[in-house]
């Protein structure tokens, strides 16, 4: 497994569990927006500095007792063949599992539900579900029919789930978000995402001023209704 790094402790990224994340390197997606550039872009990976998996797996055997569970997020996880495997061995040693995706392999996501390795998915909704503004927020051309499978496996399935957006101003407007919440709609768990302009893969987006937050929370008002929780971030 390719592994860019890890997050020893983190007390927000699994709600309401003590867990560590683990950021697996490598992307399927080219978001102009996205702030983990390094475990994006090939010639950037293959610059850092990799956790080897034994390490990681040691660093676990110590936090037994300590931590509940395991962050799963890239990059983009379900790109990795082996990704059932991996889990299966954080599985057996008692953690639960969250994994984070962009939902552009349900193979992969079915896979992992009907096996029982997941307890928890976060997947990214990255616009409306059409394939203008898909292609556009995520900057390569993408199969829009395997995004919306995602979406219907994941509230499909018995395990605990939400969807979530990234606003970023240049890409999203009130409408685009209003337009997310009515195509993923009915769903339990809907989150709002404020943009960081922060090293983002698009050193352009260094320069956009995120939405106020109050921008956010007022479209959250007129998109709640759509599911049975929804917050700002």
């Amino acid at each position: 497994m390719l592994i860019g790094g890890i997050q020893k402790t983190t007390l927000i990224d699994y709600p309401s569990k003590i867990a560590c994340t683990v950021f697996l390197g490598g992307c399927n997606f080219r978001c102009p927006f996205c702030y983990n550039s390094e475990l994006v872009l090939p010639e950037k990976l293959k610059k850092i500095e990799r956790v080897k998996e034994k390490d990681f797996f040691n660093f676990l055997e110590q936090r037994k007792g300590l931590l509940e569970g395991v962050c799963i997020c890239g990059g983009e996880p379900t790109i990795h063949t082996d990704l059932p495997e991996f889990i299966q061995k954080i599985k057996k040693m008692g953690f639960l599992v969250k994994l984070d995706t962009n939902g552009s392999n349900p193979d992969m996501i079915k896979k992992l539900i009907k096996e029982n390795l997941l307890d928890y998915i976060a997947m990214d909704i990255k616009a409306p579900l059409n394939e203008e503004s898909y292609n556009k927020a995520v900057n390569v051309k993408i199969n829009l029919e395997k995004i919306k499978e995602s979406v219907k496996i994941i509230k499909n399935s018995d395990v605990l789930y939400e969807f979530r957006t990234t606003v970023v101003p240049n890409i999203h407007t009130k409408e685009d978000i209003i337009q997310i919440a009515k195509d993923i709609s009915p769903a339990k768990n809907y989150f709002l995402q404020n943009f960081q302009s922060t090293k983002n893969l698009d050193s352009n987006f260094e320069k956009v001023k995120p939405y106020d937050k109050e921008f956010l929370i007022e479209i959250k008002k007129s998109i709640s209704s759509y599911f049975d929780f929804c917050e700002v971030r």
